[in-house]
């Protein structure tokens, strides 16, 4: 079994908790999670590629083990969420890695590759969506929310925080639902019980508009730099459509796009073909780049 290490670093005073695995001048794949997850959503993606590459699989500020700030104290958005990370790349010595972005962890990546491209090697997006067209009828209601910040739309929103709801993400579009494993979903519940947890993710829910908005600026980032993509999506996910997956060729034609018959959570079902998907496509990506 391979050894991974569960660290922290001090991130202008933010704790950002993260798992390490695989030798540290091997390539890097920096792996981001989404809502309402952690760094344990990778728990059986790492042992699957930490044999050819350095994985390291931060929690975000406000998720999982890291740390969680007053909203007086800390601002959520997603600019500042990004930049945290930003700051710990650079904290833990990652110059230059590919990025997994999933979920949230998609706005997370591509604010830090806007800002600094020439880190960025490639992108594993799986269902992390930069395209309009990749936002399902789901967003509908929190749509409602950034176009009246209301307390009424606001509220309207807490549904999306139960445990129902965490357990339709991970379920949803899965054909066999015993094969999810209760573990990831359970913990997720766990963090999103604690006092404050709630309001921070309505804080996020709102600010996503924000990532909307910078979609044509992502879009841009991808025609003109031009980064090796790999979008490995699970189908069937009720919230980032197949469209979202296909539209990364609209601006990077040699983007590489496959399906899985899985839902949101495909890394629950799926990890053995998508760490077989990755190993594929950074061998071409790294061996192409040196022949450069």
């Amino acid at each position: 079994m391979p050894t991974v290490n569960y660290r922290a670093a001090d991130v202008g005073g933010l704790k950002i908790f993260y798992r390490e695995a695989g030798r540290p001048d091997a390539p890097t794949l920096l792996l981001l999670h989404g809502f309402p997850s952690a760094g344990h959503m990778f728990r059986d993606l790492i042992p699957l590629l930490s044999d050819s590459y350095h994985l390291v699989a931060p929690d975000l500020p406000g998720f999982g083990q890291s740390s969680m700030p007053s909203r007086e104290t800390f601002k959520y958005t997603f600019a500042n969420v990004a930049d945290g990370i930003d700051r710990f790349t650079e904290v833990v010595g990652l110059d230059r890695f590919a990025a997994y972005i999933f979920d949230y962890g998609a706005p997370v990546g591509l604010r830090i590759a806007l800002k600094h491209p020439e880190r960025v090697a490639a992108i594993v997006s799986q269902n992390g969506n930069a395209y309009e067209e990749g936002l399902s009828d789901g967003w509908n209601p929190i749509r409602a929310y950034w176009r009246e910040p209301s307390q009424k739309n606001r509220d309207a929103l807490r549904s999306l925080l139960t445990p129902e709801t965490t357990l339709f993400q991970y379920t949803h579009g899965v054909a066999d639902p015993s094969l999810v494993s209760p573990d990831g979903r359970s913990l997720d519940d766990y963090y999103l019980s604690r006092p404050g947890a709630h309001e921070i993710q309505l804080d996020l829910l709102l600010d996503y508009a924000s990532n909307v908005a910078l979609y044509p600026k992502f879009q841009a980032y991808f025609r003109e730099r031009k980064p090796p993509v790999l979008a490995v999506w699970g189908k069937n996910d009720p919230f980032f459509l197949p469209a979202g997956a296909e539209a990364f060729r609209r601006d990077v034609p040699q983007a590489e796009v496959e399906f899985l018959p899985t839902g949101h959570f495909a890394l629950e079902t799926h990890a053995r073909e998508i760490a077989a998907a990755i190993r594929r496509f950074l061998e071409r990506t790294l061996s192409s780049n040196q022949s450069k």
